[in-house]
């Protein structure tokens, strides 16, 4: 009977060492594969931020923040365009706060656009307002479509920046927008109005700023960033609704998008589908490597996936994307 105990022992104890010698290969062949020293490098020269990347016409789009000020005090926006996702224009000013605009002239920040009926709707930040402009074309240039704000600085609960248009499958369009708190509402059929009663505000789990929303096989996915943009922890999450306006349930798992290594606040996201198919992709800033900081951020782009439950994945900021061509 003691030798049989001896034996089971015995063979417990070699379980255990296999085990651990096994997880101990396969954190070093991990380290091995992925090198967190080295990142790829930004899709856009220079230091821009809160890129919100689109697809018209079979071309792709990036709409970031101009960074490099501390303080964020830029006042034009710009528009760059690619064929493939790797090789980027750029097309130049395509909206100048103090030349364009009569009720703001700095802070310049966080923009996104939509298209409907012909016609490109560019959503921005500008000096704590959100505007709207209007262009026919997706490389502006942008007129002011208001003459003033569409959500005035104070109008709701938070900061009103970060604005985001999400466009469904019947033809809706849905505004988002907020620092702090998330508002969220459906915008008229001309795109530069909305009924304020039906304005909601929210504040999932972690919120801070940034919203986006997707829709994928019938489910809503809204993603937004997580800590502050100067902390390197910042970082982006999700919730998912059958509806546009919600509820949303957060996702249980932790950040789909975060920084690791040499990559440090890796948030304030947008995502773009490949038209005709189910693949994705995100775009993003990071400090800009090396020396970065909030105020010097860099813009990227990693592939997005979904696992078969359609919960989203852990990005690898350390992949270096592929040329992709688009159907014409």
């Amino acid at each position: 009977m003691l030798l049989r105990l001896k034996i089971h022992s015995f063979n417990y104890l070699s379980a255990l060492i296999l085990l651990l010698v096994t997880i101990c290969s396969s954190i070093d062949s991990f380290a091995q594969t992925v090198d967190t020293t080295v990142a790829p490098a930004a899709v856009l020269p220079g230091v821009y931020a809160d890129p919100n990347i689109a697809v018209f016409n079979n071309k792709f789009y990036i709409y970031p923040t101009t960074d490099g000020s501390e303080g964020w005090l830029s006042t034009s926006f710009t528009c760059w365009s690619s064929a493939n996702l790797v090789k980027w224009k750029n097309e130049g000013v395509i909206l100048d706060l103090p030349h364009d605009l009569t009720w703001a002239d700095k802070r310049a920040w966080a923009p996104a656009i939509a298209v409907k009926n012909n016609k490109y709707y560019y959503y921005y930040a500008a000096d704590g307002n959100i505007g709207v402009a209007v262009s026919d074309k997706p490389t502006g240039p942008f007129k002011d479509a208001l003459g003033k704000p569409l959500v005035k600085k104070g109008s709701y609960p938070g900061q009103m920046i970060d604005p985001m248009v999400f466009m469904d499958d019947d033809g809706a369009a849905y505004l988002y927008f907020g620092q702090g708190q998330c508002n969220a509402v459906k915008l008229n059929d001309d795109m530069v109005s909305f009924d304020t009663a039906k304005m909601i505000s929210f504040k999932p789990s972690g919120y801070n700023e940034g919203p986006f929303v997707i829709k994928r096989k019938g489910i809503y996915y809204l993603m937004w960033s997580e800590y502050d943009t100067r902390d390197p922890r910042y970082s982006v999450a999700y919730a998912t609704s059958s509806s546009p306006l919600g509820p949303f349930k957060k996702a249980e798992t932790g950040p789909v998008l975060k920084g690791s290594g040499v990559v440090k606040g890796a948030g304030h996201h947008s995502v773009v589908q490949v038209p005709g198919k189910d693949e994705w992709y995100i775009a993003y800033h990071r400090f800009k490597i090396p020396g970065g900081n909030g105020y010097n951020r860099e813009t990227c782009i990693s592939s997005m996936h979904f696992d078969a439950n359609g919960n989203i994945l852990p990005v690898n900021v350390f992949e270096k994307i592929k040329p992709v061509k688009l159907k014409r």
